[in-house]
């Protein structure tokens, strides 16, 4: 069976639907192919910095978030813990009845005229004028596009979340701690729930520890060293079992973001799909956020002006020619925005948590205000509205 729909967004994770929003606000109606049966919201929650919040008030849904996530202090911009849960679910609800479609796993692309072809598990075929791939760290789209394997960083990181019955009494805080080959994160979300984070350098033998929650827990208090106080303890004591997961960081090769390959024809990608970096700047979801508006303006402009043309291949033609620039604009836009954040990231993340002596002296005596400077700087970013006028 073969349907037709003029944008089709493979992901329906951050990026994905943040695309899905922006578009539908400037009155272009996509489809958004989830293989999940469920929105996903592995991660549990993320920080959202100065940045974000700009984006998701240029969707129009950045104060009733607000209102679901306190604001942490001390940190020079505005910053929340966002649960990807509701954030996910608002981007949802703001979405026409019909735009996600669950369970629709991708087999294949392929390449026909002006349009592509999108082969799904269940045998549908979808032709479409615009694909986006916002299919995550494994994306099939960016595979398609000639885009390489992510590489692994050398690190892994768990990720939790606790909640309490009452106040957890952490504060609007973020507690960080780093060093000897470990790094911890501590983040309220609100008065009862808090998220935290855990990156370390896993060996051999770890193996069957990352795969049994049990021991994850164990494990993961085990290496509570200089974090180790009665809340922290706490935290990750409260955290269910299945509050836990661990996964290997991988990040996109910095200068992988300078090909041509970040789109081609009518197809992109954005998200984890263009930029997977490690979690060190905390900007991963954030610019999935800001790629979603980006993305969504340049397309935007392109899919509404009226194609000119005295016949109907004709008239095809140039719109096609109208995406494909308004696609290579975007490209361009997030080129060097990506370079730097996974760059950013990806040295934060080695100098914080070495267990190299030399590196350590230097990062505490003399690069910790380097090293926050570089975080504040990548925050201090306004991916602009959704329309350029």
């Amino acid at each position: 069976m073969e349907v037709v729909e003029e944008v089709v967004i493979v992901g329906g994770g951050i990026a994905g639907l943040t695309t899905a929003l922006g578009l539908h606000r400037l009155g272009v109606r996509s489809l958004v192919l989830e293989s999940s049966d469920s929105l996903r919201t592995t991660g549990f929650a993320f920080m959202t910095w100065t940045n974000a919040w700009k984006a998701l008030d240029a969707l129009g849904i950045g104060d009733s978030l607000r209102q679901q996530h306190q604001q942490l202090q001390g940190e020079g911009h505005e910053v929340r813990c966002v649960k990807r849960k509701e954030l996910l679910e608002t981007l949802e609800k703001e979405l026409p009845s019909g735009t996600i479609r669950f369970s629709s796993k991708v087999v294949s692309i392929e390449s026909s005229g002006h349009q592509t072809l999108v082969h799904l598990a269940d045998d549908t075929t979808l032709r479409t004028k615009v694909l986006i791939g916002c299919d995550g760290v494994n994306s099939v789209v960016a595979k398609w596009l000639g885009f390489k394997k992510p590489a692994f960083s050398g690190r892994s990181a768990f990720r939790g979340y606790a909640d309490f019955k009452g106040s957890h009494g952490f504060g609007p805080k973020f507690l960080q701690y780093f060093g000897e080959g470990v790094k911890y994160g501590f983040l309220p979300c609100d008065d009862h729930t808090v998220y935290w984070f855990f990156t370390y350098t896993p060996s051999p033998q770890d193996k069957d520890m990352e795969e049994e929650p049990v021991k994850r827990k164990q494990y993961a208090l085990s290496k509570l060293g200089k974090a180790s106080t009665d809340q922290t303890k706490a935290v990750l004591e409260t955290t269910e079992l299945n509050g836990i997961v661990c996964s290997p960081l991988r990040f996109r090769r910095p200068w992988e973001l300078l090909g041509g390959n970040r789109s081609k024809g009518n197809v992109c990608i954005a998200g984890d799909a263009l930029h997977p970096m490690t979690p060190d700047l905390g900007q991963g979801g954030c610019s999935a956020i800001e790629d979603g508006v980006v993305l969504a303006r340049c397309l935007g402009e392109a899919l509404k002006k009226k194609p000119s043309g005295e016949t109907k291949e004709k008239i095809e033609e140039n719109e096609s020619t109208m995406i494909k620039r308004g696609l290579k604009k975007y490209a361009k836009e997030r080129k060097w925005r990506g370079f730097g954040l996974i760059s950013t990231a990806y040295m934060i993340g080695f100098i914080q948590q070495s267990d190299r002596k030399v590196i350590n002296f230097f990062r505490d005596k003399m690069l910790g205000g380097f090293l926050a400077g570089l975080l504040m700087k990548r925050a201090a970013f306004d991916c602009g509205k959704l329309t350029s006028s």
